[in-house]
């Protein structure tokens, strides 16, 4: 099983991973995609982000969805939602071409069935901080917000719209329904 994170520049997914991940060191993790490539290849991200790293992330998401790993779930920071949402931004602002913009929603559209449950974490319960890497200008937020909107409205026409769940509240309300979510699906998981 693949569980992922998605959503908008601070709003709570590393935290949440995180917190999973100190409590159940059973599954399987991967960090952000997008600040390893960042750390690791020194390519730009954010408003800065360019052909090549929108090309190498959304490789990152597809390699993710089809390495096998030692147990049975897998939990991820980020998916090919969070790629495409970034790459549509970069496009709309002249950043990335039409090219990369056309592979990253093929990538999207062919692997995020893939995912069988994926955490859309909620941007109001959670303030807009600067950790050094991510940006925090509101108004690249908020576009990012509205693109978020509008491929999840896209994904409306596809049955992995029902594998999406939207994550609200403090970090303990949200790790309760989290564990509700997978315990429904037949996953047990520790939050406390």
């Amino acid at each position: 099983m693949i569980v992922s994170f998605t959503g908008a520049q601070s709003t709570g997914k590393t935290t949440l991973l995180n917190k999973v991940k100190e409590l159940n060191t059973n599954f399987n993790y991967v960090d952000e995609v997008t600040r390893r490539i960042n750390r690791e290849f020194n390519l730009p991200i954010n408003e800065d982000g360019s052909d090549i790293t929108q090309l190498m992330i959304m490789a990152d998401h597809i390699s993710n969805v089809y390495r096998r790993y030692g147990h049975d779930v897998t939990i991820l920071d980020r998916c090919a939602l969070d790629g495409v949402v970034y790459t549509q931004w970069l496009y709309n602002h002249g950043k990335v071409s039409l090219s990369t913009l056309t592979h990253a929603i093929a990538v999207f559209d062919r692997i995020m069935s893939m995912v069988d449950v994926i955490f859309y974490t909620n941007h109001s319960d959670v303030e807009l901080v600067d950790d050094g890497e991510r940006s925090t200008c509101n108004s690249f937020r908020e576009e990012i917000l509205g693109l978020f909107e509008a491929y999840k409205n896209r994904m409306s026409d596809h049955v992995y719209l029902y594998n999406l769940h939207t994550v609200s509240g403090t970090v303990d309300e949200r790790m309760t329904f989290i564990k509700k979510v997978l315990e429904d699906k037949g996953v047990h998981i520790k939050i406390n």
